[in-house]
């Protein structure tokens, strides 16, 4: 892993988070992403929630906006699915001209520290940052063994299926460049769950990107069936647009 204190990060960067119930986890959470923005000196982060959230969550995240103005809580209750939470979080941030996007999971099912390592790689040249849990480095710890089984499952299937090669196709820790999110946010995504990171991989694929380890630490909320036939209906459908030689990309 890169370090930190090598970095010259002369950019502006926005870092997207959907919160839904997140009361227990939140004070740890913020502490934690708080010392990287303290770290970089930089930084705005995006803390998109709505009605899926029962919670205080909501609360808490407008008392930290206006405490602390790096946070900005996005009140979103038309959200139908949490693809609308990230395209919304991401919309609200292009409007600050930011360079760079990344997007992660709250809880800290994803570490913040690793925030430093997609920012410098991104600072690189690169224009898709993707973080994996099976490259060297990487790990998938507390997490059912039935959920394990559909993320690598997912994967190597989508692979298949898809002509792609990564190493993980289906975390939820990645990075962009502002040009590729405007990219993302002007398509109409298949994807109404989390199959979504594995479809704007598949897009993504022509991009200069590159896979870093990430620690996925937490254990992963139940995957509904209409999630699960919803990514199986995505998937075929780029199969097809690949083998009939229409494949789309971004």
């Amino acid at each position: 892993m890169l370090q930190s204190e090598n970095m010259s990060l002369n950019c502006s960067w926005a870092l997207i988070v959907p919160m839904a119930n997140e009361e227990e986890t939140f004070g740890p959470f913020v502490d934690q992403v708080s010392k990287v923005l303290d770290e970089l000196k930089s930084g705005t982060v995006y803390i998109v929630v709505d009605k899926a959230s029962k919670d205080a969550t909501l609360t808490l995240c407008q008392n930290l906006s206006s405490e602390d103005k790096r946070f900005v809580t996005i009140w979103a209750p038309e959200n139908k699915n949490v693809v609308d939470a990230y395209y919304r979080g991401y919309l609200e941030a292009l409007k600050n001209n930011h360079d760079y996007y990344i997007e992660m999971d709250a809880g800290l099912s994803h570490d913040p520290a690793s925030i430093v390592n997609f920012l410098e790689y991104l600072n690189m040249g690169y224009d898709c940052v993707f973080g994996s849990r099976f490259v060297k480095g990487g790990s998938l710890k507390d997490s059912p063994l039935k959920r394990q089984i559909l993320s690598r499952g997912g994967t190597f299937l989508s692979n298949l299926l898809l002509g792609t090669n990564l190493r993980d196709m289906t975390s939820g820790y990645q990075g962009f460049t502002k040009e590729v999110v405007e990219k993302i946010t002007s398509y109409k995504l298949k994807s109404i769950a989390h199959f979504y990171q594995t479809e704007i991989r598949y897009l993504l694929r022509k991009r200069k990107f590159i896979e870093v380890p990430i620690q996925y630490i937490a254990p992963s909320p139940r995957v509904s069936s209409k999630a699960i036939k919803n990514s199986f209906s995505v998937l075929f459908y780029y199969f097809l647009k690949r083998v009939t030689f229409n494949s789309l990309s971004l």
